[in-house]
């Protein structure tokens, strides 16, 4: 931990708080914290940046938060901790910006809760591709290949795109994860428009 640089350090801390927190007090947390779609009883306005700390078991906060420090140290290093942590929040809050809007067309039940820093880690990893489309990715499951960064995203990207439209039972919030992508890359764009990618003035 010494080693992270601060930004993603601390947002790795607070998400690990955060479940612990959950663990120990239970439902009161999702109540409080997690997002519910707009119409709902239990929606509150500082739920899409909160739900944004939270998970709804182990594996998902460790596939999470392995993912966000191997592609947040690499995009830390580069921008520095003010952009790392605009951009982060900026696509997190895209994510849920998409969820709550595909919620809302789809007629989702109201009383459904969503957590997660997937839509954030998406793009995250949309930006690791972008800055280094050719480093090398090695992915172990479900088998082993290596593939260029670039392509690591386009195939993400496609699953979540494919998965979103004919996925009605699991439970992810699929279109999340591509508003996060897309957002993303829009602020991306808009940064290197400007010549400000790599910049903070």
């Amino acid at each position: 931990m010494r080693n992270l640089p601060p930004a993603l350090k601390h947002i790795i801390i607070i998400n690990v708080v955060m479940f612990v927190a959950t663990l120990i007090i239970g439902d009161r947390m999702y109540e409080i914290f997690a997002l519910f779609p707009i119409g709902s009883p239990w929606f509150q306005i500082w739920q899409p940046v909160t739900h944004m700390f939270m998970h709804g078991g182990f594996f998902h906060i460790f596939f999470n938060m392995y993912t966000l420090f191997f592609f947040g140290m690499a995009l830390e290093r580069t921008w520095g901790s003010k952009k790392f942590v605009i951009y982060y929040f900026v696509t997190g809050l895209g994510a849920a910006a998409c969820h709550l809007a595909v919620m809302y067309f789809q007629g989702a039940p109201l009383n459904v809760p969503t957590v997660g820093a997937s839509g954030a880690v998406y793009g995250v990893l949309l930006a690791y591709g972008m800055l280094y489309p050719n480093s090398r990715i090695t992915m172990v499951f479900p088998i082993p290949v290596t593939l260029k960064a670039k392509w690591f995203v386009v195939i993400f990207g496609a699953i979540e795109l494919v998965t979103g439209i004919f996925d009605t039972t699991s439970g992810i919030a699929h279109f999340a994860h591509l508003g996060g992508m897309i957002f993303g890359f829009f602020l991306i764009i808009w940064w290197k428009k400007r010549n400000r990618l790599y910049t903070w003035e």
